[in-house]
């Protein structure tokens, strides 16, 4: 006689089944360039940081019979020093997974100063899962990138800066487009001025200096064109680390190009809150991305 499984046991195992993530190499080759960190748990500017240098994607496929085709890159914030992959990340690519979406967690590297590091890695991100696209039950015209904080930074940064294939290259994914379809932006740093910009993101990402072309060029509220993909933005106005004045500027920047943007301000909840649920108002933020791709036509 077969000895049955607890309920427990049993419960335990549909739970990892609903939730299967497979995790793969960003860079099976090894990633491009060297952002030269301090050794594992030393610090950068002064404040401690943490070591990435073997970057991955951590893929969350839907079922099939609830797959609307569409997915997301995830980017966690953490002020480019470290990154939150819980809440802002793991967390987020299972309702994601649940409600039909792909949700795809991107370990990126940190830059410790090698601007051009993170944004490499989002941009290879973006192609790879529209590379893959086909094996995934992914729509290579749905694919959006989303983040938090400086992962917010970092995802209006590949919104605003994409080329369509590289051609001087022997990669094939390199010669897939690195444009997202959409961006889902939460409590994101935008800018890089000085009046309203968060200072610990830009010097960890550009270092303590001045220099006033990169400065401009990581404004991303400054970058905007009309081939901006369509955005959707959540913050708190009681945000006191990153300014509510970074969403609205790129928000307006958006409307400036008549590219569609939604933009929720809830009254409070501060930063950082991410897909913690505090019995709130803004712990309906992940329905109303639901609604709002809903009413995009990215799903049905």
């Amino acid at each position: 006689m077969k000895q049955k499984l607890p309920l427990m046991l049993i419960a335990l195992i549909t739970f990892q089944l609903a939730v299967a993530q497979n995790v793969i190499k960003l860079w099976p080759d090894g990633a491009p360039g060297n952002n030269e960190c301090p050794k594992p748990e030393e610090t950068f500017n002064g404040k401690k940081v943490r070591f990435v240098s073997d970057p991955t994607l951590t893929v969350y496929l839907p079922d099939k019979d609830k797959n609307t085709g569409a997915a997301i890159v995830i980017c966690p914030g953490g002020g480019y020093a470290i990154e939150a992959m819980d809440h802002e990340g793991y967390d987020y690519a299972e309702y994601l997974q649940h409600n039909g979406i792909a949700g795809i967690v991107l370990k990126y590297r940190l830059p410790y100063g090698h601007y051009e590091i993170p944004l490499v890695d989002a941009q290879h991100a973006i192609r790879t899962v529209r590379f893959n696209a086909a094996a995934w039950g992914i729509d290579p015209g749905k694919i959006g990138i989303s983040g938090f904080s400086a992962g917010g930074h970092l995802a209006s940064t590949v919104s605003t800066h994409f080329d369509k294939g590289k051609v001087n290259t022997i990669n094939p994914i390199e010669k897939v487009s690195c444009r997202p379809d959409f961006s889902v932006l939460v409590y994101p740093v935008v800018t890089f001025n000085e009046l309203w910009g968060h200072m610990g993101s830009r010097e960890n990402l550009i270092g303590q200096n001045h220099d006033l072309k990169l400065i401009r060029y990581f404004s991303n509220e400054l970058q905007v064109t009309p081939e901006t993909p369509p955005a959707f933005l959540v913050l708190a106005d009681d945000d006191s680390s990153v300014s509510p004045r970074n969403s609205i500027e790129y928000y307006s920047a958006l409307k400036e190009n008549r590219v569609a943007a939604e933009l929720h301000i809830f009254r409070e909840g501060g930063h950082g809150f991410g897909m913690k649920k505090k019995g709130k108002p803004h712990d309906q933020w992940p329905l109303m991305l639901i609604n709002w791709m809903t009413a995009q036509k990215i799903i049905k």
